[in-house]
C-alpha cells in the first residue's frame, strides 16, 4: 500500500504537472506577501525634498511625430520650475517629422542614423553620451521616457521628493493613457497598474529594491557618468538594469509620480512586444541567474532572490511543463495504448484544465482587488470596458503560456511598437461617459 494512498491512481505526467506547480508556488509565495502589504498598508510616502534638483528627460523617439509633442509639452508644464529640466529627444532612423515635431514642441534634438545597432538600448548609450559631453556635470538625474508616453503634472515633484532621499534609481507608477481602445491595452493596464501598487509599491514598504520598467523611471547622473553612457543591451535592457542592481546591492527606489503609456490595441502587435519581453528574460536569467544565486546566498540579498524568481523559474517551468504535457499527449495518443493508456491521458488532460482554472481564477481575484482598490487610476471613456476586463485580463495573462514556449526556440530581434493615439493629458484624465 503506498504511503500516500491518495496518489496511487497518479500518473507520472500527473505528479510532474503537481509537482512544478508546488515548487512554483513555494518559490513565487512571496509575491502574494508583497500583494497583501501592498493592499493594507497603502502607498509610500516622503517628506517634501530639501532642495529641488535638475534634471534631463530622455526620450528615445522612431517615427513618432503623432505623440511626441504631446510628451514634450507634458513634462515642460509640470509643477516644478522649468529652468531645472531640460528635455532631450533622439530621433532615431525617423522617416517623418519626429525631429521637427519634437523641437516645435521645445526639446533638444539628436538625430542618429546607426542602422547597425538597433535598439533603445542603443540609442540610450549614443544619447547619454552626447549630453554627458556636451553639458558635462549639469543634470543630477536621467528620466528615461518613451515617446508614446504623458506624465502627470506633479510627477517631476514627487520623484524628486524620493530622489532626494539619497536612491540612485527610482521608478514610478505606470498607468495607461488608452485603456478603452480594446480588451488588449486594457488587460496591459490593468497588468502594469498591479506591478506598481502591488509589487513596487509593497517592495518599497518591505524594504527591498523595486524594477524599473520600460519608461518612466529616474537613475542617478552619478551611474550614467560611471557607465560613460548606457551599458545594458538585452531586448529588456530595463529588467538586466534592474537585476545588474539587485544582484549588487544598489536599490531601486518606488515613488507614485505617475505617467501615463500607450498600449497595443491588437493581440499580434501585443504578441511581437510580449515575444520580446520574454526571449529578453530568458536572455537576462542565463547571463545573470548563477551571480543572483550566489548574491542570495553569500550575501542575503532579498531583491537578488526576488529577481531570480521573477527573470527564470515562472517562465522556464511554465516552458517545461507545456512541452511536455503537449508531448506527452501527442505520442500517448499516436501510440494507441502502448505508451500511455486512455486513463492516464485524461488524467493529463484534467492536470491540465485544473492548473489552468486555477491560473484564471487566481487572475481574475488580483484583477479584481486591483480595479477595486486603484478604480481612481482607470481612465476610460467607457465604463462596461471596467467589467468586460475582469473576465478578458486572465485570458490575456494566459497567453503568457505559449510565448514562453514559442520565445525559447525563436529569435527574436527588437521592433519599435508603433503609436498613433495622439492625446493629451487632459484627454487622458476626463471624466468617462456611460
Amino acid at each position: 500500500m503506498p504511503f500516500f494512498p491518495f496518489l496511487a491512481d497518479w500518473t507520472p505526467i500527473t505528479v510532474f504537472n503537481y509537482t512544478l506547480m508546488m515548487l512554483l508556488s513555494v518559490l513565487c509565495f512571496y509575491q502574494l506577501i508583497l500583494f497583501v502589504v501592498g493592499l493594507l498598508k497603502g502607498e509610500v510616502s516622503y517628506p517634501p525634498a530639501k532642495r529641488l534638483h535638475r534634471y534631463a528627460f530622455f526620450i528615445a523617439a522612431h517615427n513618432e511625430e503623432p505623440v511626441i509633442g504631446n510628451l514634450v509639452r507634458s513634462i515642460l508644464d509640470q509643477d516644478y520650475p522649468s529652468e531645472l529640466i531640460d528635455v532631450f529627444v533622439v530621433a532615431d532612423a525617423c522617416t517623418d517629422n519626429t525631429a521637427e515635431a519634437a523641437r516645435r514642441a521645445g526639446a533638444i534634438v539628436y538625430e542618429r542614423n546607426d542602422l547597425a545597432r538597433k535598439g533603445k538600448s542603443w540609442v540610450m548609450d549614443y544619447g547619454f553620451r552626447r549630453i554627458l559631453e556636451e553639458y558635462p556635470g549639469r543634470h543630477e538625474g536621467f528620466f528615461i521616457f518613451d515617446a508614446d508616453n504623458l506624465v502627470s503634472r506633479d510627477y517631476t515633484r514627487i520623484m524628486n521628493d524620493a530622489f532626494d532621499q539619497g536612491y540612485q534609481a527610482v521608478t514610478s507608477y505606470r498607468n495607461s493613457k488608452n485603456f478603452g481602445s480594446s480588451w488588449i491595452s486594457a488587460a496591459y493596464a490593468t497588468s502594469f497598474i498591479r506591478e506598481a501598487r502591488f509589487l513596487n509599491n509593497a517592495r518599497m514598504l518591505c524594504g527591498t529594491s523595486c524594477a524599473v520598467s520600460g519608461s518612466g523611471y529616474l537613475i542617478s547622473a552619478d551611474i550614467v557618468r560611471g557607465m560613460q553612457g548606457w551599458r545594458f543591451h538585452t531586448l529588456t535592457e530595463d529588467i538586466q538594469f534592474s537585476t545588474f542592481c539587485a544582484m549588487h546591492g544598489i536599490r531601486i527606489a518606488y515613488a507614485p509620480a505617475e505617467f501615463f503609456d500607450e498600449q497595443p490595441v491588437t493581440f499580434k502587435a501585443s504578441w511581437k512586444q510580449r515575444m520580446r519581453w520574454t526571449k529578453g528574460f530568458y536572455q537576462v536569467f542565463f547571463t545573470y541567474g548563477l551571480g543572483l544565486f550566489k548574491s542570495f546566498a553569500l550575501f542575503r540579498r532579498f531583491a537578488a532572490y526576488d529577481f531570480f524568481v521573477t527573470v527564470g523559474p515562472g517562465t522556464i517551468f511554465t516552458m517545461l511543463s507545456t512541452v511536455a504535457n503537449l508531448a506527452f499527449l501527442v505520442v500517448g495518443s499516436l501510440s494507441h495504448g502502448f505508451l500511455a493508456t486512455a486513463a492516464e491521458l485524461d488524467s493529463c488532460l484534467v492536470s491540465l484544465i485544473t492548473m489552468l482554472a486555477t491560473s484564471y481564477l487566481t487572475f481574475f481575484i488580483g484583477g479584481l482587488i486591483v480595479v477595486i482598490v486603484e478604480r481612481k487610476h482607470f481612465h476610460c471613456p467607457v465604463r462596461w470596458r471596467f467589467v468586460a476586463n475582469l473576465f478578458t485580463y486572465p485570458l490575456f495573462m494566459l497567453t503568457y503560456i505559449p510565448i514562453n514556449v514559442v520565445a525559447l526556440f525563436r529569435k527574436v530581434d527588437w521592433v519599435p511598437t508603433p503609436h498613433s493615439v495622439a492625446i493629451t493629458l487632459d484627454d487622458v484624465v476626463k471624466e468617462p461617459t456611460a
